[in-house]
This record gives C-alpha cells, structure tokens and sequence, in this order.
C-alpha cells in the first residue's frame, strides 16, 4: 500500500497542486485525470523521487517494486529478443517464453525475434521499452500515455493484459475507453485537489458536476446570509438600542468562512461549418488499387460509396496503409488504378498527420485561421481562436513558439473556419484531452455532413462510426457496419490466433458445478480470517498515523512555547508512534501476500475445472 500525504507542489510562481493525500490499497488501479497542464506526469515524477515536494510525505512500502514506461530509446543488444530479456531478473533469466509473449502481444512478430531493435520505426521502439517494463513484473505500474503509437490491435492486448494484472496501477491516458476497460477507480487532479471516486471516468465527471452543483448552491445561500448581515450592521450599527446587535452581526460575519468562486478550465468548442449541398451521395470510391510500386501495393479494389451524414472509419494495424488511403481520398496521393468520384458542391476539409509542416513558422494562430477562410472578419477569427483555446495574446502567438498538441489544436481551428459538408480526419483525437475529445465526438456526431475518420480509438468508432474499412489480413476491405458488429461477425485475426481452444469437461456440468462450490467454500474458510486480519491492520494503522498527525501539531506547539519538558515527551511518544507504523505496514504486506497467494492458487484450480 503506497501513500501520498498532504503533497503540495509549485513551479515557481505557478502552484500545480496542494494537500494531496491519496492512499492506493492492493490491486487498485487508478485512472489519473485532469486537464493539461494540471500536474498529472509531475505526481509521478513525485512517486518515482525524481522531483521533490514542497510539503508532505510519500509512503512506499519496503522491497516495493514501481515500474515506469521510458520514453528515450536507448537499446544495447543485437536482436528484439535479447533486447526485451535484459527486463528479466536473474531467477527468471531462462524465462524466454515470457518475453515473447509479451512481445507476440504488442504486435511483434516471430521473424522479428532476430531484427536489431534499431531497425524498427519510433512507435515500435515504444513498444520494445513497454514490453521491458511488463517483463519485470513491478507491484505498481505508472503508465504515462502508453496508448501512444499503439494500433488497435495492440491496444486491445494491453488492456486484457492490465486487466490481469495482479498488482497496483496508476494510468494516465487521453483514451477514455481504455481507461475505463482497465481501472477500478478514477481519481482527478481538480482546482489543485485531488478526487478520488470507485468507478470509472462517467462516473466521477458525473460526481464532480453534481459537487459543483451543490457548491454553487451553498455559494448563493451564502451570499444571500452575507448581504443580510452587511444590510443589518449597515442600518443598526450607530443606533445606541441596536449595536450591540450590530457588532454580533459583525464578528457572525468575520468568524464565517467564504466560498470562493468557482473555477472553470477552458474546453476546447467545436461546431463544424456545414455548407449546404442537394448532393445525398457526398463520395463514391470504386476498385481503388495503391502501392509505392505496381507490384507491392497496400490495397487494391476498394469500392464503397459514403452517404450525407454518414462516417466511415478507417481501422487496422499501424503502417498498413490507412492514412495512405485517406490521403488518396483528399487527392494528395494518385491512385495506381481505381475511380474517386465526389458531387461537384462537395466541399472537403483534410485533418492529417503530415499538415502540421504545412503551417507557416512565422504566421500567427490568427494568420493561419484566417488564411483558410479569407471571408472571416477578425472577430470571428478571434472567436475560433477562443474555441481552440487561444484566447487574448495566445492568440497572437507564432506557429514556431507552439508545441505540437497546440499546432494540431490550430490546424482543427483552420477546418472550423471553413465551410464544409465531407471531413477527412486522422487520428484527430491525438495530444486532446478527455473534455476535448468528447467535444470533438459530439461535433462529428452533429455533423450534417459526411465524414471519413482514421482512428485507433474504439470508443470513438462506437459512437460515430456506421460503416468500416479494415486493413487485415493483408488486405483492406469494405464492412457494411458498426464496430461492435465487425467485432461480433469477423473479429481481429491476431485475437483468433491466439485463442486457446478449451479443454474437455473432466465431467459433466453438474459435478463441475459441485466441485467449484466446494473449492469457494474452502477458499472462503482460508481467505475470511486473513481479510479480517489485513483489514484491522489497515484500521490501526490509519488510528495510529492520524494519532502522529496530532502529535507533529503538538510538537510544533510545544517547540514554539519553548515547553521543554512537553517537546521531550512528545517526542518519545512520536518515535514510539512511527516504530508501531512501520511495523503494522511490514504486518500488512506479509498477511497481504499470503492472502494474495491463497487466492491465486484457488483461482487457478478453479481454471483447471472448466
């Protein structure tokens, strides 16, 4: 069990968060949310000591093992194999199996085992440091957006493999769906707080409006008592017979703590210029065929035809040629063979991977807003640049001076200036957060236009999607659907292949049933007596610490008095405090383990069962 207590964390003059106090009990896993910005990769850099607090305390248990995803590629053997197995411990050093299941999960391949490490591109090589990290089996994972650069079929692995993971786990990620899929919990960093809520990001969104809500009405009681107040002690404090009553009023008044307003991060405000047409049919794509050469091509013999107010999602496993398509869609890239044909009052806007470079260095965010709908005045230049979060100066800042998510949150600012009825979009959710996104989804589910997306997000495809095109099995084809009916129908290969057929019952069902009853009875009977001992330790532990709590108040106190004779003993009542501490966590993590280990075994002769 990790704790952070009463962590306070500034920047300068910027104050990132205060009085954090969050306690992760076994197997919790923790969705961290929050603006960006809001400090969500500081606190691990706090729990990793790579930063320092202010103020407050982090408790990690002894020979407790936390895992982080490295972003720098550093690699120093010859072969993917060797390169991953360097994250085995030497207990688990002929473990090899382990290494390529891990390494199968992510996406790699058998023939890949042998590649040095440096021959694969970026994102492959953030799977190489991922699959290191799942490889040392760490108590706690700290995962910082490991959802970049994963396909859908990678990132569909990951999440059944976190789901099983016996351990604890802090996630950070803008992928609202996988966060869900994994956590049990949802804790946010807010108005430089910390919320912590069981259950997944719905449910703490809808928690933190409805506390919102309650503020707000507190807020305007109070206002209401402070006005009354002020009115009474303004009409009666120079009467002689009232101002007795006056000056109560008036220490009522000073003793009251006042409700601060609210506030409220800025979001992302996405609506979509639709320009009207009387075309029903907005494209029609018949026997597209493309390959950087005649004889290696990606795809061949795509037709489909995409109707207004419809959305076609474009899916598969990364480098297959799914922004090619696009591409060739938007008329950047010449087919090989294949017809693109479009009604002539279509109008189309192009969100992709390679137009942040066509951003001018120099331009402004308004310079470039403006130049791609002349038309616009300044104030409604000003009034996108708002929606895309660059309001007042921001607004003037040159396209060199921005990051990468603020360049990406431009180039939406441009297709929102213009007017438009078909929207080619790839992986536009990349570098938004989770409010951002969701006004993105709302805004091309409002859409009266149609819409072609590329996307590895499957809560995304779910809500907007009605037909697919999907890249498997080395070839791309047509689905006439949602996801959740490719999912039912066809599936992913990957999966299919590494399904385990099940075994035969041993006997029938009934007996089956009969033996499982009888393995739980037993478990129970183990498991009960050690629950209860790990639950009143925890109960101890947070009697005794919130005891040391008042004793460091009272040292304090008795240090400033100078009360010699109370510092001593306050003192010796601390030590004796920390040392019941500190034994009641090496209690717990022993009577924890032993728990753990009982329930594993269960759970696997159970297994053997079915």
């Amino acid at each position: 069990m990790i704790q952070l207590q009463n962590i306070s964390k500034n920047f300068g003059t910027q104050e990132l968060f205060r009085d954090l106090t969050i306690k992760l009990n076994p197997r919790n896993k923790m969705g961290l949310v929050g603006r960006n910005g809001s400090g969500k990769s500081t606190l691990f850099k706090l729990i990793l000591t790579e930063e320092t607090p202010d103020s407050g305390e982090i408790i990690i248990p002894k020979n407790y093992k936390i895992g982080t995803l490295k972003q720098h590629l550093t690699f120093s053997k010859p072969t993917l194999k060797e390169e991953a197995a360097l994250a085995l411990s030497d207990e688990m050093r002929y473990d090899t199996y382990r290494v390529e299941k891990i390494l199968f999960g992510l996406g790699f391949s058998a023939e890949d085992l042998q590649k040095s490490p440096l021959s694969f591109s970026g994102g492959y090589q953030i799977r190489i440091n991922l699959a290191k990290l799942l490889v040392t089996e760490p108590n706690l994972l700290l995962l910082d957006e490991p959802t970049n650069y994963l396909d859908i079929v990678s990132l569909r692995w990951l999440k059944n493999f976190l789901r099983a993971f016996e351990g604890e786990i802090i996630l950070i990620t803008h992928n609202r769906d996988f966060m869900d899929s994994v956590c049990t919990h949802t804790m946010g960093i807010v108005r430089k707080k910390i919320e912590v809520i069981e259950g997944n990001t719905h449910k703490f969104y809808e928690q933190l409006h409805a506390n919102d809500a309650l503020y707000e009405k507190q807020k305007i009681a109070q206002d209401k008592k402070v006005k009354e107040l002020e009115e009474f002690i303004a009409k009666n404090k120079a009467r002689a017979s009232t101002a007795a009553q006056a000056q109560s009023k008036v220490k009522q008044l000073e003793k009251m703590q006042r409700l601060d307003e609210l506030s409220f991060d800025s979001s992302l405000a996405f609506d979509f210029n639709f320009k009207p047409s009387p075309a029903k049919l907005m494209l029609e794509v018949e026997n597209l065929s493309f390959g950087y050469t005649p004889e290696k091509k990606l795809f061949e013999n795509i037709s489909f035809a995409l109707k207004r107010g419809e959305t076609l999602g474009i899916i598969g496993k990364n480098g297959k040629g799914k922004s090619t398509l696009l591409n060739l869609l938007a008329k950047e890239l010449m087919p090989l063979s294949g017809d693109i044909h479009s009604h002539p009052s279509v109008e189309f806007a192009h969100f992709g991977q390679t137009n942040i470079e066509r951003l001018h260095p120099d331009a402004t965010v308004t310079d470039e807003i403006h130049a791609a709908n002349p038309k616009l005045s300044t104030q409604q230049v000003r009034a996108i640049s708002g929606a895309m979060m660059f309001s007042g100066d921001a607004a003037d800042k040159k396209i060199s001076l921005l990051s990468g998510g603020e360049r990406s949150r431009v180039m939406l600012g441009q297709i929102l200036a213009r007017e438009v009825n078909l929207l080619f979009l790839d992986e536009p959710t990349n570098h938004l957060d989770m409010e951002s996104i969701e006004a993105l989804t709302e805004a091309i589910i409002n859409f009266e236009g149609a819409v072609v997306i590329v996307t590895h997000s499957e809560e995304l495809l779910r809500r907007v999607c009605d037909r697919l095109i999907i890249f498997a099995k080395e070839r791309a084809e047509y689905f006439d659907g949602g996801y959740d009916d490719f999912l039912r129908k066809v599936g992913w290969e990957d999966e299919e292949e590494q399904r385990v057929e099940k075994k035969a019952p041993k006997s029938n069902n009934k007996e089956i049933k009969k033996q499982k009853a009888e393995l739980v009875r037993e478990r129970n009977k183990q498991t009960s007596p050690l629950k209860k001992k790990v639950e009143k330790i925890e109960n101890e532990i947070m009697e005794f610490e919130e005891e040391l709590s008042l004793g460091h108040d009272a040292l304090i106190e008795a240090s400033n008095s100078g009360d010699s004779a109370s510092l001593m003993e306050l003192s010796k009542k601390v030590s004796t405090l920390e040392s019941k501490i500190e034994e009641l966590f090496e209690s717990l993590e022993v009577h924890q383990e032993e728990l753990d280990r009982v329930i594993k075994s269960y759970e696997k002769k159970i297994e053997e069962l079915v």
